[in-house]
């Protein structure tokens, strides 16, 4: 049993776990306290002041965020005394704030607006005066920041040194203190690994994706052009969040709806991309240990880490599969064997994916990403799970009341493996299914690897197949990533093949998903409730392995030959640079 105390929150007895802050405990009795800065796990410095309480025998006001419980503790959580203290600091932030909410991309999803408006907070008030210089840094592809929107709650500073690069954090003192990089470097001069977690952590709208909604619409107003759409695997389990559905409710059906209804030609699914990746990593791997290449195989799926490798750990490049991600294979796939096949011009075809993931942006820009030829690149606009809601409501598409409609065939036929690629050990599990069947000679019945299953931090397994004992590792965020390829780069763990997803939980949990604000974030598992969605389509489709699917084996039959073939390499394969970190 867990040990428990007994205390008072505005009166009520309540009986809370031993190790609850105040925060937690108010949750028990069905009162959410506002906060700001507080994000568990990530950002519990209770400096923001908004989540002040009373408790009987303390000399001022707590931060409950951070402020633990004990035996008969007495809370008040609404008196007069808070709620001048937190419309004060309202007010204060207000005071230096940009306030051009209505063409703010947050507004509506704003925790400091929410606030503002549920204290009455006038947009004119008693501390208006000077207002600090605001920097605009749009250096990078995939993000911008607006620090007249920032309100110094450091979420984004604690989120990037969770994730190991902690390239910004609070520069000046006072008055003048602002969030940015060493030195004042613009972002791109940092070794920023675009994963993104900043912006999903912020809770104004001082960092936002570089939006591209404009391009898409004006690729699809264009006569000239030939707009197909591919959507990541992820999409399905969180678009739904944007319009008020439950976390974790797999609206696949209706996110194909909405997307021909705002009139690309052809709506495609990445799980076939993600197939495909299967297919060739795979292969990569067998060939890897039958023939000696360099070991342990680390998956190349996730561009963030794709970019933390370069950056942080260059002599592993040679271990990182060479395979490109499926959201390029896809669109190298349709500028090449579709075109071919439907006597289209690829110079023509504009592609879009709908990617979890802003690092995406950076990755389409990406050298060795032309697989139909040179100025020809394989996906030509990425855009986030955000960005698609946001063309879906430009578009006054009623989201919910959709039909369920099918993706276009040609390119829509997928497995369980590919669906469940947006999950942390995905890529992973999919690529067992097909080598264990390959290094077996037979169709294996078990298809579940659920030792690297779950939402943490890293997984380790090891599975008998071929003869052979094969050491297995799935890791998310960059903090852990970093962990296992010091134990590799040492020469511990003697792993065979490690999969490496740069967002913690995976793409469920991506840079480019909903933003949900803190008050759901600190209570709610969104990775682990996000990925059930993708393991119950696995679960429940006829076909749960790569290799079997009758579109895989009619691509490398009528066109790429076979997995790890001469021209599967040209169009499927890319290749890594040794980046300086300043």
């Amino acid at each position: 049993m867990e040990n428990m105390v007994n205390i008072k929150i505005n009166g009520m007895p309540l009986s809370v776990p031993a190790d609850s802050t105040v925060l937690e405990a108010a949750r028990f009795a069905g009162i959410d306290i506002p906060t700001l800065c507080y994000l568990k796990g990530i950002n519990e410095i209770g400096a923001c002041r908004m989540c002040v309480v009373e408790v009987k025998g303390a000399r001022s006001l707590v931060a409950s965020c951070v402020y633990p419980v004990n035996e008969g503790m007495e809370v008040q959580t609404n008196t007069p005394k808070i709620q001048e203290s937190r419309k004060m600091t309202l007010e204060m932030l207000l005071s230096v704030h940009n306030r051009d909410c209505l063409a703010c991309k947050r507004s509506g999803n704003c925790e400091f607006q929410t606030l503002c408006n549920e204290m009455g907070v006038e947009q004119t008030n008693r501390f208006d005066g000077a207002k600090p210089d605001a920097t605009r840094d749009e250096s990078t592809l995939h993000l911008i920041r607006d620090n007249s929107k920032c309100i110094l709650c450091r979420r984004c500073v604690a989120a990037c040194a969770d994730q190991h690069v902690a390239v910004i954090g609070p520069n000046c003192r006072g008055f003048d203190t602002h969030i940015a990089c060493s030195f004042e470097k613009p972002l791109n001069d940092v070794p920023c690994v675009s994963c993104g977690q900043c912006i999903v952590s912020c809770p104004t709208g001082a960092l936002t994706e570089r939006d591209q909604c404009t391009e898409v619409m004006a690729a699809l107003n264009d006569p000239e052009k030939y707009v197909v759409v591919q959507t990541a695997p992820a999409i399905r389990a969180t678009l739904g969040e944007c319009f008020g559905l439950p976390v974790g409710t797999n609206v696949k059906g209706k996110m194909v709806a909405a997307l021909r209804r705002l009139g690309f030609n052809k709506v495609f699914d990445t799980d076939f991309g993600a197939d495909l990746t299967i297919m060739e990593e795979a292969n990569e791997l067998l060939e890897r240990v039958q023939n000696g290449g360099p070991l342990p195989l680390i998956t190349s799926c996730s561009p963030g880490w794709i970019k933390f490798c370069e950056y942080y750990y260059p002599e592993l490049l040679p271990n990182v599969s060479s395979c490109k991600s499926p959201q390029q294979m896809t669109g190298a796939v349709i500028k090449t064997y579709y075109a071919q096949k439907n006597n289209l011009d690829p110079k023509n075809i504009v592609v879009v994916s709908v990617m979890p993931c802003v690092a995406k942006k950076f990755e389409v820009r990406r050298e060795d990403q032309d697989g139909a030829g040179e100025g020809i690149p394989d996906t030509d606009i990425a855009i986030t799970t955000r960005e698609l809601a946001r063309l879906i409501n430009m578009a006054h598409i009623n989201f919910n009341r959709l039909p369920d409609e099918d993706f276009d065939p040609a390119l829509g036929v997928s497995t369980g493996a590919a669906a469940i690629f947006g999950a942390t050990g995905g890529v992973m599990e999919a690529a067992l299914r097909t080598a264990a069947d390959t290094l077996e000679g037979k169709s294996l019945d078990s298809v579940e690897y659920t030792e690297v299953r779950g939402t943490e931090g890293i997984k380790e397994a090891v599975y008998h197949v071929g003869g052979m004992d094969v050491k297995v590792a799935a890791v998310s965020g960059l903090n852990n990533a970093n962990e296992i390829l010091s134990k590799v780069k040492n020469g511990e763990g003697n792993y065979h093949f490690i999969e490496i997803m740069c967002c913690p939980g995976g793409c469920v949990n991506g840079g480019g998903q909903p933003i949900q604000p803190a008050a759901v974030r600190n209570f709610t598992d969104l990775k682990a409730d996000r990925a059930k969605a993708l393991y119950e389509e696995d679960k429940n489709l006829p076909l749960r392995k790569s290799h079997e699917s009758p579109l895989i084996k009619m691509i490398y039959e009528e066109f790429l030959e076979k997995p790890g073939s001469h021209k599967a390499h040209e169009i499927l394969h890319t290749s890594y640079v040794p980046r300086k970190k300043y």
